[in-house]
């Protein structure tokens, strides 16, 4: 097992706690009107968002949201609209863009805690990240976050990431490779469900110890992730991505420096397997061998 050092717990922790209050702070719902415009322009479509000069706006069909530093975020939804769709953008988009305003880096990932330490799994949407997040609690490592972590990159040597800030969503048949237990449904309209993990969740921060990129493959394989790839990979697509870029507004140089101190800092993996349920298992046993055992990739 891999245990971590007690001042670098208790730095991440002290880091962490900074960081959640700035959060808890800032992600404080008042209902208002929210006019759906931002310097004049909006994006137009489901789910759309303009950010600039630490405030954004975002419509997502008849509801309204908005974030200004320091004042909070304004929820505008009529009254014939169900309230959980409201509830998926405040912790989705608007939670990602009041992190990124502040300061934070929010990335598009699930993770597992072991050890003091966390280890978060990436890749597009179907790749697996709370499948396998969720799985791993059959081998007793707790959820540590679903679909979006919370980076603080405030410490020159060390990645403090925060604790998930909503619950886990499976599709059923992820719920049963993950032997997760299955409560209300999502949406109505949206054949996804809340979901308990078998080992619980752990709620305070922890330095990131590894990101874990998620691939199809033929068989389970971990394959090392060079530095210099690794840049490249944190340059993903995902709104994530686009929202830290837009709040961050860092200068080329800058933008550089960032990524390869986190490129320095940070080991990261390939896992490749196939989608196949019938070999789920491998290779869930070869990244917890990898997690809790350190065994080389």
């Amino acid at each position: 097992m891999r245990g971590l050092d007690r001042s670098i717990a208790d730095e991440a922790k002290d880091i962490g706690a900074l960081a959640l209050a700035v959060l808890a702070r800032e992600t404080q719902v008042h209902r208002g009107p929210v006019a759906c415009e931002l310097d004049g322009k909006v994006r137009d479509g489901e789910g759309q968002w303009r950010l600039a000069d630490e405030r954004i706006v975002l419509r997502a069909g008849p509801i309204r949201l908005a974030y200004e530093r320091g004042r909070g975020v304004t929820l505008d939804v009529p009254p014939d609209v169900d309230p959980r769709n409201a509830d998926l953008w405040l912790n989705g988009t608007i939670y990602a863009a009041v992190a990124a305003i502040n300061g934070l880096m929010p990335l598009h990932a699930s993770a597992v805690a072991h050890g003091g330490k966390v280890y978060a799994f990436t890749g597009p949407p179907g790749a697996g990240k709370s499948t396998l997040a969720a799985a791993l609690g059959r081998e007793g490592l707790p959820l540590f976050c679903d679909d979006t972590l919370i980076l603080d990159l405030s410490h020159p040597d060390l990645i403090v990431a925060l604790p998930g800030h909503k619950r886990l969503k499976l599709w059923p048949e992820g719920a049963a490779l993950a032997n997760a237990h299955l409560q209300e449904q999502v949406q109505s309209n949206y054949p996804k469900f809340f979901a308990q993990p078998a080992a619980g969740t752990v709620a305070e921060p922890m330095p990131l110890a590894e990101l874990i990129f998620l691939e199809q493959g033929e068989s389970p394989a971990l394959v090392p992730v060079s530095p210099g790839e690794r840049m490249a990979r944190l340059q993903d697509d995902h709104y994530t991505a686009e929202l830290f870029e837009h709040a961050a507004r860092l200068e080329r140089p800058q933008r550089f420096a960032q990524l390869a101190a986190i490129a320095r800092l940070l080991p990261m993996h390939r896992f490749t397997r196939p989608y196949s349920p019938d070999k789920f298992d491998e290779g869930l046993a070869l990244m917890r061998s990898h997690i809790c055992q350190g065994l080389p990739a």
